[in-house]
């Protein structure tokens, strides 16, 4: 048993569940908008299983692919794809099963879900290869999460709306952004590896100011989606705290390269919580 037990906790390090904190909130506010309130029991259920699957798929193929790549980097060196504690069979069993169960919830939630977990699942995995050839991998990521808003309301309605398109985008410019400024911390190792990212082909100062730039997109794009759902002053007060937790996260960044860890998880992790909790009491009152 202690084996089992020893070996789901490297699974939960191989792909840090506790980072679904960044996605999930999203799925749910465009599921309670699409459903003018609460969504069902049995869509919550679905909605979890689909958003963890797909994130387990997609950081288990990314640690596969990055498994060289990270037995070189002091940062990643003690993960377990790198140290010997999950073999790369093993790791890929475990992305195969996510895959899987993706697609059997998306089936499960309706026929437009289903057709689109392909395309999604592709998407998803793409990211693992492109900071290989191209800069572009912080975009592709960010648009990886801000799938997240258009999966919710699809659940819910069979379709794309207007104002999930705009919750997306501003979900893919806040990602894109924040990973600029996480991927800072590897700026001189990709360097000298020959691996694509902003902040190795344009250095420090031009990351922070496209990183920020991301995020004044990231509030244009809230504030839009908040305007086309015709949402209330509930709405409007999360897109205004967004700026400021972002504004605080510069700040953090700006001030000390090492508060980087800080300002990636703590403060965004909140600000999807916020954003969340202010959208159900627009709902709700």
């Amino acid at each position: 048993m202690k084996r089992y037990i020893s070996k789901l906790k490297d699974f939960n390090e191989l792909v840090m569940f506790e980072h679904s904190i960044f996605s999930l909130p999203f799925i749910f506010i465009a599921m309670i908008v699409a459903a003018d309130g609460w969504f069902g029991f049995t869509l919550l259920i679905l909605g979890v299983f689909a958003a963890v699957s797909a994130r387990n798929f997609a950081m288990g193929l990314n640690r596969f692919a990055d498994r060289d790549i990270d037995a070189l980097n002091p940062r990643t060196a003690s993960r377990p794809n790198v140290d010997g504690r999950l073999d790369p069979f093993s790791i890929i069993i475990f992305t195969a099963v996510n895959a899987l169960v993706f697609i059997g919830v998306a089936y499960m939630i309706n026929p437009l879900a289903f057709a689109l977990s392909f395309p999604i699942l592709f998407i998803l995995g793409s990211y693992s290869y492109f900071k290989r050839f191209s800069s572009l991998a912080h975009i592709v990521l960010g648009v990886s999460l801000g799938l997240a808003p258009i999966a919710g309301v699809v659940a819910v309605s069979a379709e794309i709306t207007p104002w999930s398109v705009m919750l997306s985008l501003g979900v893919i410019f806040w990602v894109a952004g924040f990973d600029l400024l996480y991927s800072l911390q590897d700026m001189d190792f990709d360097k000298e590896r020959g691996l694509h990212s902003i902040p190795s082909k344009y250095g420090s100062q031009t990351t922070l100011l496209l990183s920020l730039f991301f995020h004044l997109l990231t509030i244009v794009f809230w504030a839009l989606f908040v305007w086309i759902a015709e949402l209330g002053t509930y709405a409007y007060t999360a897109v205004l705290l967004s700026a400021v937790m972002l504004g605080y996260e510069h700040f953090l960044v700006r001030k000390d390269f090492t508060k980087i860890d800080r300002a990636f998880f703590t403060v965004n992790g909140y600000l999807g919580i916020v954003f969340f909790i202010l959208i159900v009491l627009d709902k709700a009152v």
